[in-house]
């Protein structure tokens, strides 16, 4: 195989543990933390293959790049490229898939459990001394319910979404699950009926103009009041200044957010709003990066690579 020029544009957000050697079999590799739009252009003017996460990927930012042959995404999804634009340049686009399953199902299960048993309000109960000054063994409020008791809806049933749904069922839970295509192994529900039946609602959808803002006001409306919403897919598949009226009303009883419209998360936010409450979970788009899976992520890259320039089709999606 020739050599080649390699430029990996956000590696900051991959984590500062993430060895990037393994791609200098394949050519000069230029790793840089953080990339603007104005750097974009000079960055990847020599690059033949880019690695990229959260860069915007369109006509603007890739007019320089004549040599460019391959655009790799550390990501399953890849609604910061521009398909359309890359088919026209010839230019091929590469995800990975499934590397994340695991990590995202664990931090979605994690979620779950702390907002079902407000762990958070306890544990606030005992920091701030309230359980030394009352002088009762015990404290039981607010409620909370066995998992067995309770519906676990599932908003998109792909492979994160089915293995959310396995540890579900782990729990006692009894599952929905909402499908474009049915699967025969869950009840698969329209969403409307998921969102009315469910107590906990966890959605796995990739954003497409089909998902956007799928989760809006008139779902919400047709959640219990006890019901507990986490969204560790896309932010804009959920209407975000919705869910958060929801819960300032107490029309919802818990909400966990790992992703957001605009990140990171800003500052005119809708969320802002709920920054102190207990029954809220915010974490930074951290769900899917467990060590072991962005090792697996750089490997599935390096793999990718490997066929395109061998002249194979892997994890194409242009």
């Amino acid at each position: 195989m020739n050599k080649i020029n390699i430029a990996v544009l956000d590696a900051s957000t991959l984590g500062s543990d993430i060895d990037f050697s393994e791609f200098e079999r394949f050519g000069k590799v230029e790793v840089y933390g953080r990339t603007d739009e104005r750097q974009i252009r000079f960055r990847i003017m020599d690059a033949e293959v880019i690695i990229a996460n959260k860069i915007k990927l369109n006509s603007k930012t890739l007019a320089g790049a004549k040599k460019l042959k391959l655009i790799c995404v550390t990501a399953t999804g890849y609604d910061n490229v521009d398909l359309s634009y890359c088919r026209m340049a010839g230019i091929a686009v590469c995800n990975v898939r499934g590397y994340s399953t695991e990590s995202v199902a664990q931090i979605t299960a994690a979620m779950a459990l702390s907002l079902v048993n407000n762990i958070q309000r306890y544990d606030r109960y005992v920091k701030d001394y309230s359980y030394t000054q009352s002088g009762v063994e015990n404290h039981l409020e607010p409620v909370f319910h066995e998992m067995s008791s309770l519906t676990w809806g599932i908003v998109g049933l792909g492979g994160i979404g089915e293995r959310v749904a396995n540890i579900a069922e782990s729990f006692g839970c009894r599952v929905l699950a909402f499908k474009r295509r049915p699967d025969p192994l869950y009840e698969c529900v329209p969403l409307e009926e998921l969102c009315r039946r469910s107590d906990i609602i966890s959605i796995h959808l990739p954003l497409t103009s089909q998902t956007r803002n799928i989760i809006d006001s008139e779902m919400i409306a047709c959640m219990k009041p006890s019901a507990v919403v986490i969204n560790v897919a896309r932010g804009a598949v959920a209407d975000e200044a919705a869910l958060v009226n929801a819960m300032a009303e107490g029309r919802i009883a818990g909400l966990g957010i790992d992703v957001y419209s605009e990140e990171p998360l800003r500052a005119t936010s809708p969320y802002i709003r709920l920054m102190d409450m207990p029954n809220v979970i915010f974490t930074p788009h951290m769900a899917w990066g467990a060590y072991e899976a962005r090792v697996r992520c750089m490997d599935e890259i390096a793999k990718n690579i490997e066929a395109f320039l061998r002249g194979r089709r892997r994890n194409r999606v242009e």
